[in-house]
């Protein structure tokens, strides 16, 4: 009969325990670094695009300080020869936004377009710092925007989004304060006029005192800012807008019908497209603001927002970061690919990514049965 060994049997995980009290000091250490490994990236990134940005530095900067230049010196703030979206110095923005960027044409030539610039980067880092994610998070999002093509592209070009994330994420964190919500996003249609569709996720969700703050605040500054431009400045915008909105024609331009057409689909077929991905889009915005919660639906209406535009430049996908914050926090680490794919050359790759910061979040929000775990 066979001998049986009758001592117990050592833990299977015990012969582990002396490699794990090894390697925590050594991930603690890591886990300490981070912020400074993060900070340096981004630091090294921004500054290198920077320095070799050339004549296309402040590109977009150019058009909001001319503007301003124009208003003090009493000039039409919108060139009515201009029907298409792109060339220098072409100020497509709202009034108020000319007006905002005033202060920075009181430093000399170049300060004010550093001036400006820092205050892009200063943005960003102050929206990421707002997050209502996990520490390691924001971190994360900072390592992914010092290695992601559309952030980095922005900043070159000294281009508003930095701001409109800053807006955004004020309106997230405090999502359940009438008063925060409502201006961050009177803020960001101030800014650029996509924004506005944010006050529809207020209304979907009966948000009806932020409602109230944001179109009492654009009331306010509409009425100071006509006093100062004049009435002709608003028609003046209309009409522009009337001219450029080309959502299919457009060069460089990368809304779904838009890089259908350039592939070489006709015209009236990439319109279709268009309109399809303006309906799709919709639809699932609508159904993320009635039948998801009111993070998920606020921040598929900020990705909605441009995916509806009929300009879609490359560096509007610098938003998607904020998406993926949410789903990092929500455990989806793929999410981390999204900013990464936007070096591919391919042009498709921008109507992908956007279509992923639309429906990552609605995909994450659905509720999954916990499974029981039996010993």
């Amino acid at each position: 009969m066979p001998r049986v060994d009758f001592r117990p049997m050592e833990p299977r995980s015990a012969h582990l325990d002396g490699v794990a009290d090894r390697s925590a000091p050594l991930l603690r250490a890591f886990r300490r670094l981070i912020p400074f490994l993060a900070l340096v990236l981004f630091a090294a990134t921004t500054a290198a695009v920077l320095a070799s940005a050339g004549s296309t530095l402040g590109y977009d900067a150019a058009a909001y300080l001319q503007a301003a230049e124009r208003l003090q010196a009493g000039q039409p703030l919108y060139d009515p020869t201009v029907d298409v979206a792109v060339g220098f110095g072409v100020y497509l923005y709202p009034p108020p936004f000319a007006l905002a960027v005033v202060p920075f044409t009181l430093f000399p030539a170049p300060l004010d377009l550093w001036a400006w610039l820092g205050t892009m980067i200063g943005a960003f880092l102050v929206g990421t710092a707002l997050l209502p994610v996990r520490p390691g998070v924001r971190w994360s999002i900072v390592l992914l925007a010092a290695v992601s093509f559309p952030f980095l592209y922005a900043v070159k070009l000294g281009q508003v989004g930095p701001l409109l994330y800053l807006a955004f994420a004020i309106g997230w964190r405090w999502i359940d304060r009438p008063a925060a919500t409502g201006l961050a996003v009177a803020a960001g249609t101030l800014a650029k006029l996509q924004a506005a569709l944010l006050f529809g996720w207020m209304i979907a969700t009966r948000r009806w005192r932020a409602l109230a703050v944001g179109i009492g605040a654009i009331a306010v500054v509409v009425v100071a800012t006509t006093l100062i431009v004049g009435a002709a400045t608003w028609s003046d915008y209309v009409a522009l807008l009337g001219r450029i909105n080309k959502p299919v024609t457009t060069p460089q331009n990368l809304s779904p019908g838009a890089v259908a057409y350039a592939a070489g689909v006709g015209v009236d077929a990439a319109s279709a497209i268009q309109w399809a991905s303006v309906a799709a889009t919709l639809a699932v915005t609508v159904f993320a603001w009635l039948r998801r919660d009111a993070a998920t639906g606020f921040l598929v209406g900020v990705v909605a927002s441009q995916i509806l535009s009929p300009i879609l430049w490359s560096h509007y996908a610098l938003l998607l970061l904020l998406p993926v914050a949410l789903l990092l926090e929500r455990r989806h680490w793929w999410a981390a690919a999204i900013p990464l794919l936007t070096w591919a050359p391919a042009p498709v790759v921008y109507p992908l990514v956007f279509a992923a910061g639309l429906l990552g979040p609605v995909w994450a929000s659905i509720p999954r049965p916990r499974q029981d775990v039996r010993s």
